[in-house]
């Protein structure tokens, strides 16, 4: 196995689990919080969505999904394209209400264009710097990491929120 191949399988790893926490859940439950300033399923895999796609987007040098495949609009969400669900308030976490079929529909979009860029990735790729704004810099192996982790953290949330509900 190589380091594409390895990080395509931890992102299907997130596909698959995105898919299965999301499964047979109607917009209400999605939406509902477990307590008041909790979130919900749905900001959570929304949220999870926008980082990959930000991220990996911005290590890849191409347009997001959301805008260049039309999911902003479809998702009909009140957020600028460029926000990420970082820092919301809790009624901006109230605001995502989004049925299963259009939060594994994004994802699903995201997680191929993810697989696309994954399959030119080279170990010497890997070393690049892709953000300078932390010391020490930011290459594209750990951004790549960075996204996994963030990802599994919150589709884990989602989980035990879904738990909570049943």
């Amino acid at each position: 196995m190589n380091t594409s191949e390895l990080l395509i399988d931890a992102y299907s790893r997130i596909q698959e689990e995105v898919h299965g926490v999301v499964d047979g859940l109607d917009e209400k439950t999605l939406a509902t919080r477990p307590g008041d300033t909790a979130n919900s399923i749905a900001w959570l895999v929304w949220h999870l969505t926008r980082i990959q796609d930000d991220h990996v987007a911005g290590v890849g040098g191409y347009e997001q999904v959301l805008t260049a495949d039309g999911w902003h609009e479809r998702l009909g969400l009140p957020f600028d394209p460029a926000d990420t669900g970082y820092g919301h308030t809790s009624e901006q976490v109230g605001q995502v209400q989004l049925s299963a079929e259009l939060l594994t529909g994004y994802y699903d979009a995201v997680h191929a264009r993810t697989l696309e860029f994954l399959r030119l990735v080279t170990d010497d790729d890997l070393d690049k710097i892709v953000d300078r704004n932390w010391t020490p810099p930011v290459t594209m192996g750990v951004r790549l990491v960075s996204v996994i982790g963030d990802d599994l953290e919150h589709i884990g949330q989602a989980a035990y929120v879904r738990g909570l509900l049943s």
